[in-house]
């Protein structure tokens, strides 16, 4: 059989399919991986919409101070005169005004509006910390464990195990009452941020780990691999300069996963009181002080509905950037 020809004694023609049209006679520029992902991304638009809601609870947490000075007051500042001492509740039920645009505490007046927007910055500093840090472990730990295989892949996965295993809360409670005032160099404040973070990013790692073992298994096989080899690679080049950059979008998708779960998981220890310690405000915290006035439901609403927002954002971003990234996976 031979091949059709052009009947009008010009060259075989393409099919029509792949012939492109350029009306302005352009040529026509390729798009790249990220390009294509940022095109589905915003076709989501409830994606679109966590994300923009994370980008201004990020925003809030970094102007905190700017935010209060406008539109609050100190979030350690008692307000006694605004408090009813015979049934130490708020005048007025819930104190909400103009210049207490959440109302007051009981007990003390403080300003709620003013703790729940300082309240973000613990609680996202945290959340990220902790997430930055069991993302660097799981991802260089998964990625050694999948490509090496065999007793190096035994030992981290058994460790895996362990981790998964291990009672994470009753650890956390533990290590917060030994631990003094004073150590390692910190004090106060910073030095219950970076116990946490290491506390929920340390052990967490696993979840992720597994999940990049799982990727680099199937990644170690393919050709691009193979090419490095035969031109003398060595493992670390190819984990870094072939493996890493391909793992790029899951690990991704996995981090604005993980962020959620972070911030509950701060809220959680916080509310126990094994968290950042009082005054400084963090939203488990407030919770925590709240579960006492039972009978005042605003005290605990607007902590709650923080939280409630923080997970549901990072929630419907991920997802939304786990189908632009991989839209096979839906």
């Amino acid at each position: 059989m031979t091949a059709p020809m052009d009947v009008t004694g010009g060259d075989t023609q393409a099919a029509p399919e792949a012939v492109v049209d350029v009306a302005d006679g352009k040529a026509i520029q390729g798009r790249s991986l990220g390009q294509i992902a940022w095109m589905r991304l915003k076709r989501d638009k409830v994606a679109l919409a966590g994300g923009l809601i994370v980008i201004f609870l990020i925003l809030v947490a970094i102007f905190a101070p700017v935010i209060v000075g406008w539109f609050g007051q100190d979030p350690t500042q008692f307000n006694s005169d605004l408090i009813d001492t015979s049934t130490m509740a708020p005048k007025g039920g819930t104190g909400i005004s103009a210049e207490h645009l959440f109302g007051i505490e009981p007990v003390n007046g403080r300003d709620i509006f003013s703790r729940v927007v300082y309240g973000a910055r613990i609680s996202l500093l945290i959340a990220f910390l902790a997430t930055l840090l069991s993302v660097v472990i799981g991802t260089l730990l998964g990625v050694t464990a999948g490509y090496f295989g065999g007793l190096a892949d035994s030992i981290i996965s058994k460790t895996m195990d362990v981790f998964l295993a291990f009672p994470l809360l009753v650890f956390a409670i533990a290590l917060a009452g030994i631990v003094p005032d004073s150590a390692f160099g910190l004090s106060g404040d910073t030095l219950r941020v970076a116990l946490l973070v290491f506390v929920i990013g340390f052990f967490n790692w696993p979840y992720i780990g597994r999940i990049i073992r799982g990727q680099t298994l199937s990644l170690r096989e393919r050709e691009f691999v193979d090419a490095a080899r035969s031109l003398g690679a060595r493992g670390p080049y190819i984990i870094f300069r072939e493996l890493l950059p391909n793992l790029v979008a899951p690990i991704l998708v996995y981090a604005t996963l993980l962020i959620p779960s972070n911030v509950l998981f701060e809220a959680a220890l916080s509310f126990l009181g094994v968290g950042v310690r009082p005054p400084t405000p963090t939203w488990g915290g407030m919770l925590s002080e709240a579960v006492r006035f039972y009978t005042m439901p605003h005290f605990m609403f607007f902590p709650g509905m923080a939280i409630f927002i923080t997970v549901l954002a990072f929630n419907l971003f991920g997802d939304g950037l786990r189908d632009a990234l991989d839209p096979k996976a839906r």
